[in-house]
């Protein structure tokens, strides 16, 4: 289910609720193919009713329907707690859109639509969810909660990061993964869409992805890029100016010169990232630009599955 097919479908769909709701249902459509057969789109919105409990939950519309009694699940009755991470620095605002490409054609307003369709399906399931988005500063601060105001809050708060920005933002990862994973304290799914651009610092950008798995947490790295020119550096030979977005700093070469070396320095720390995640028990998953949410969306019910 490649992207670019669904966007004549959902084009019109402006909000990033219809859209983001529109990428699920298809995907639950399609998972009678899948190992999830028989994975239900209602999922657990009530819970049998057991002898003793209160009456006053119960779902006598369902009871008239099945003869057997269910209550109704309520915001402190979650499954789980899922935290997402966004990184919103001057990297993710790549590549520049053209006037008439769709948002989530660069690596921010993929992280917000793939954020968005992983918060409808926690909203179906009865999950609670909360938000972090930093860059130079931490930018945007939410709890996990269930209710359906807090939802609407975060997506209007992911909404607003798909506005062009204003000015240059660096990254400060190691800084603000530390302070999330304080502010994180009941045991939770941690999801991080970030580019990994942090110059430099390579330890201490690891040592803050093990601290966010205190308490128990369970950590998905969605490691966001554009395949075609950040990992292939496809390219013509003629000769171009390089812009760090980051830190506005110029070099003009022919891509033809640096091609070869570049793809093996990034195929070196692409696999010394998957390394040491994997060597901290942290789920690591390359994610590019213009892909399908299905890997994601996979990913979040394979490690839901293995919360326990």
């Amino acid at each position: 289910m490649k992207i670019e097919s669904q966007i004549e479908k959902i084009s019109s769909f402006q909000h990033l609720e219809l859209l983001a709701n529109q990428v699920v249902e298809g995907f639950i459509s399609g998972m009678h193919k899948s190992p999830f057969h028989g994975f239900s789109a209602e999922f657990a919105e009530h819970k049998v009713y057991n002898v003793g409990e209160s009456t006053k939950h119960i779902d006598w519309k369902l009871f008239a329907k099945t003869d057997r009694l269910y209550t109704k699940r309520f915001e402190e009755e979650t499954n789980l707690r899922c935290h997402i991470i966004i990184d919103n620095s001057s990297s993710m605002h790549y590549p520049k859109l053209k006037d008439k490409q769709a948002f989530f054609e660069n690596k921010i307003g993929f992280s917000v639509l793939a954020s968005a369709v992983l918060m409808n399906l926690l909203k179906k399931q009865r999950d609670a969810i909360g938000l972090s988005v930093f860059s130079d500063t931490y930018e945007y601060y939410a709890p996990e909660k269930g209710s359906d105001r807090h939802h609407r809050m975060i997506l209007n708060a992911l909404e607003n990061l798909l506005e062009k920005p204003t000015t240059k933002k660096s990254t400060d990862t190691i800084t603000f993964l530390h302070q999330i994973a304080e502010k994180i304290h009941r045991r939770s799914m941690i999801i991080l869409f970030t580019d990994m651009f942090q110059s430099g610092k390579e330890e201490a950008l690891f040592n803050a992805l093990q601290h966010l798995k205190h308490n128990k947490h369970k950590v998905v790295l969605f490691h966001v890029v554009d395949n075609k020119t950040e990992l292939n550096f496809d390219f013509d030979n003629a000769p171009r100016k390089f812009i760090d977005v980051e830190t506005g700093e110029e070099v003009a070469i022919f891509a033809d010169n640096v091609k070869q070396e570049y793809e093996k320095q990034t195929e070196k720390y692409f696999r010394k990232l998957a390394l040491t995640c994997a060597q901290n028990r942290i789920k690591y998953i390359p994610v590019s630009v213009g892909e399908s949410f299905e890997n994601i969306l996979t990913t979040y019910l394979v490690e839901k599955q293995n919360f326990g």
